[in-house]
């Protein structure tokens, strides 16, 4: 049985999860991008994404765009193997018995 993620459970970072694992395997999205999408603060955005980054389930780049830095942010292969159980074991909780 597939285990409920506490990592990923909390709203916000549920929100994140979801929104970057629509993306495709190669896409990444910016970090202005993704707080305005999910309506969330700087502060909270930048503290969720760390804790996400902190268990390997997304990759956090930094790069200078027109001269300007920009954050891009992308899933990786464990986060949606993650993100997979954590949906399945809110599944097999919903489903009826």
């Amino acid at each position: 049985m597939d285990q409920l993620d506490y990592t990923i459970h909390q709203p916000a970072r549920l929100q994140i999860m979801s929104a970057l694992c629509q993306l495709s395997e190669r896409e990444r999205v910016d970090f202005t991008y993704l707080k305005d999408h999910l309506g969330l603060t700087d502060g909270n955005l930048g503290a969720h994404l760390a804790t996400l980054e902190g268990r390997g389930y997304i990759a956090v780049d930094k790069e200078f765009v027109a001269r300007r830095p920009k954050t891009f942010v992308a899933v990786t292969p464990a986060g949606r193997q993650a993100f997979a159980g954590h949906v399945a074991a809110l599944q097999l909780l919903l489903a009826p018995k």
